[in-house]
This record gives structure tokens, sequence and C-alpha cells, in this order.
């Protein structure tokens, strides 16, 4: 086990001293409008900004404005404000080269804003893997700053954290699943969101190399095919061993899957009246199987007849 997995482990570790996340202080809010110059995005906002619902956004504001505020910070080092949550109505005001924005100015520290960010968008209709990997290690990671976790040398700087501090849909290790996601290359995560790659397999794939998981990647979109958990347990397994190699991947990519091998269905009645009465499924496989084999054989003598 290596160092971010123990620390993982150790962070969800149960204990009596498990408390929950403390609530960010109400605050008076007051709506002041700020010039967009003066705003920037988080740039770990781990959400990403669909077109698809951009275009109705954008429309909206464009016919009623921006109702709902934004919430920014000051920056602890440059002279702006950065955004808590409004990350798409900020774009979408970009866009419409709108100068000035309504926000709410919050007294929170960095680590504060990343937890409420994060939690102000995993309600979300429609989030991708990618999203939620990288939302939960972002507030996992605000968390262990704020002090909520065990040291790696066990020595003790504050309570351990549970799994519904950070999560209150997914258990601890669903959690530490999708955590590891954030170990995959871009492509790998690609192929996850699109749901090419499920999350058991993709959990393993995030223990290889990058090397290895380029070529991976790579050879999955070439043929169109997947390892299967238990291949990807294997390819893991020899990665840790140090016996993992390009031609291993290669052919365990190319090895026929029993969910990946086209099944073809023909009715029963359009071969019956050709077989016994009494002829068991393996005779009527083997008898269609000859067939197959003698009609294609007819085919390859009628194309050498016209090619004389």
């Amino acid at each position: 086990m290596n160092k971010e997995d123990n620390f993982i482990n150790t962070l969800f570790e149960e204990t009596d001293e498990t408390k929950e996340t403390e609530a960010v202080e109400p605050q008076k809010t007051e709506i002041v409008n700020m010039s967009v110059g003066n705003i920037v995005p988080n740039l770990k906002n781990p959400y990403k900004c669909r077109e698809e619902d951009m275009k109705p956004l954008e429309d909206s504001i464009r016919e009623n404005g921006i109702i709902q505020p934004l919430m920014v910070r000051k920056d602890d080092k440059a002279n702006v404000f950065e955004i808590v949550s409004g990350h798409r109505r900020y774009l979408a005001a970009t866009r419409l080269e709108m100068t000035e924005v309504p926000v709410v100015v919050l007294s929170i520290s960095k680590e504060e804003a990343d937890i409420i960010l994060v939690d102000s968008n995993l309600h979300r209709e429609h989030i991708l893997p990618s999203e939620k990997a990288f939302a939960y290690k972002m507030k996992m990671d605000a968390l262990k700053k704020q002090g909520k976790r065990t040291d790696l040398t066990s020595d003790r700087v504050g309570p351990k954290l549970s799994a519904d501090e950070i999560s209150d849909t997914d258990s601890a290790s669903q959690l530490k699943r999708y955590i590891r996601l954030t170990n995959l290359i871009p492509r790998f995560l690609a192929l996850v969101d699109s749901g090419k790659i499920a999350l058991g397999p993709a959990v393993e794939f995030s223990y290889l190399s990058q090397g290895h998981q380029n070529f991976l990647s790579e050879a999955i979109e070439k043929e169109l095919a997947t390892p299967s958990l238990a291949q990807a347990q294997k390819l893991k397994k020899l990665e840790q061993e140090g016996k993992l190699d390009v031609g291993t991947i290669l052919s365990m990519v190319k090895q026929p899957k029993p969910n990946q091998v086209v099944t073809v269905k023909i009715p029963e009645d359009k071969i019956s009246k050709y077989m016994k009465p009494t002829a068991t499924v393996k005779e009527k496989e083997d008898f269609l199987a000859r067939a197959v084999e003698y009609y294609g054989k007819h085919l390859m003598r009628q194309k050498d007849r016209g090619a004389r």
C-alpha cells in the first residue's frame, strides 16, 4: 500500500474522536456590484461548464440579468476576488460582455471556500465520475488543512474524518475509489466519463504508470475493447511487481471477454425444417457452423470464377 492509499485509509478510519465538519459561521450578506475584471475563477474547480447548460443560462441572463449573485472571497495573495460559487454565471457574464456582476463577498478561508464550492455542486442532476473524483479530493484536502485528520506518522494533530463529512451519498469505500481516479491521465478519465470504462476497472488502472496508462488507453480505443475487472486487477499486480510490459497490455486488451463477444440469434423455425425434431442445442449449433462454412466456401468459388 502506497503512502497516498495509507493516508486515505487513515483519514476515514472511524474513532470516538470523529466530529462533524465545522460549518461556516453565518455572515451578514450584502449584495454589491463588482467589476468582472476584479473576479477570478477557482483554478481547481472540478466541475465543468457544459455548453448545453450555458445556452439557456445566457438567454436567461440576457433577458433578466443575474438574479442570484455570485459568492466570492478576497484572494489571500492578489488584489482580486476568487469565485466561491457561481462559475457558470461568471462565464455567461463574460460571454455576454458584461462589465459588472452582483456578488456577495464572504470573509472565509480558502479551505472553507473550497468546501462550499464542492458542496454547492455535488447534487447536480448530471455529474461526471471525474468531477466527483476531483471534488471529493478537493474537499478532503481542505478538511485536512483545517486539521481534521490523523498524521501519517500517527502523531495526533486533529480528529479523524468520517465519510459523511465529505459525502452524504457515498460510503467510505466508494469515496476512496473515486479519489483514486484522480491518479488517471486525462485520456483515461475521458473514457470513464463516457462510460466506456466502468469504475471498478478504472480504479485498478489508476495504479499503472502514466506510460502504461497512455499505451493501454490507446489500445482500448484502437481495439474497441476493454480489459475485464479481473484482467485489470492482474495488470495492477504485474505493475506493482515490476513485470508489466506493453506486450502483456496489448494481448490482454485483445483477449476476448465473455461480455464483449458478439452473439447472433436465429429463430429456431428458420432451421428446424432442415434438422431432425430431436436435435439437441449442440447439434443445432454444429449444423449452423458447418452450413456457414460451406456457404462461405461457395461464395469464394463464385468469386474465383468471376475473377477469371
